[in-house]
């Protein structure tokens, strides 16, 4: 199957798409890391139109990944064509992960490519591709050398093609989930050296999904103890307060284990917590 173009794109997005279609064509068989994300999204779709059945797609599922966002992914795999799998991890249980250190994302990304190398050895050694983009490599994210350990390739990031391009470019193919927020994994909202459980993990799945469903579609939901502090883009802050009733908020969020709610002034700033690292 070959996605067509179907919006326009400049020169250089243009360069960008067909550089990728041959990055990926050069692969025998590749296994993709695979959230459900714009970024993982559009090189399973190049993968499945290029390498048709000689590419799958796996998804990491554990208490790091909020449910609605496993049906997204499932969905958009179905949409695209490609093979989809699903393994569970178990980076819970790891110490380097639940204590929440400053380099936790490392121990997760660890743990998931340890089975993502068992699943791609058993399909002809598959090599391993995820989404990582051009602009990752400025934000501090310490998954990227776990991944690297592990002999992942990040075409998106070998071809420096950038956020805004990764969106103009799945646009452009009629990929449905082009503007789709993006969502770090659940563990993110959680303060470096507050401990990270199950149950809190869920109880941020349960919060962010609920702002999602009253129409608001970018919120981060912070989680310190046993507070809520939701974060939402700073030019909808007015709209959410007019259009949702304080009590309703609250009544919900004590529903699910809160005792108490915020909502921070400053607005949605991706990384908030890492603002205060200096390792990037």
């Amino acid at each position: 199957m070959f996605f067509s173009q179907l919006e326009f794109l400049n020169d250089k997005e243009l360069k960008q798409l067909e550089l990728l279609r041959e990055f990926i064509n050069t692969i025998d068989h590749a296994c993709i890391a695979y959230s459900g994300g714009v970024d993982s999204s559009l090189v399973a779709t190049i993968a499945q139109e290029q390498l048709g059945s000689r590419a799958f797609a796996v998804t990491g599922v554990s208490p790091s990944l909020a449910p609605y966002l496993l049906k997204q992914a499932r969905l958009q795999a179905a949409w695209i064509g490609i093979r989809h799998e699903e393994c569970h991890t178990q980076e819970i249980n790891e110490p380097n992960y639940f204590k929440n250190p400053e380099n936790r994302c490392f121990a997760c990304k660890k743990e998931l490519h340890k089975h993502l190398k068992q699943i791609s050895n058993r399909y002809f050694s598959a090599q391993v591709l995820d989404g990582v983009n051009h602009d990752d490599l400025n934000d501090y994210r310490p998954g990227i050398h776990a991944s690297m350990q592990a002999g992942v390739r990040s075409p998106l990031a070998e071809l420096k093609i950038n956020k805004k391009s990764i969106r103009s470019i799945s646009k452009s193919l009629g990929l449905p989930w082009w503007d789709k927020p993006a969502q770090p994994c659940l563990a993110s909202r959680i303060p470096f050296g507050e401990e990270i459980s199950s149950k809190r993990l869920e109880q941020i799945a349960l919060a962010e999904e609920w702002i999602i469903n009253q129409g608001f579609k970018k919120v981060r939901v912070r989680s310190q103890g046993l507070s809520a502090r939701i974060e939402l883009p700073k030019n909808e802050i007015d709209s959410f307060l007019k259009i949702i009733e304080k009590d309703k908020i609250v009544k919900y969020f004590l529903s699910i284990g809160f005792n108490s709610i915020s909502l921070d002034l400053e607005g949605l700033i991706s990384g908030k917590l890492t603002r205060d690292i200096n390792v990037i």
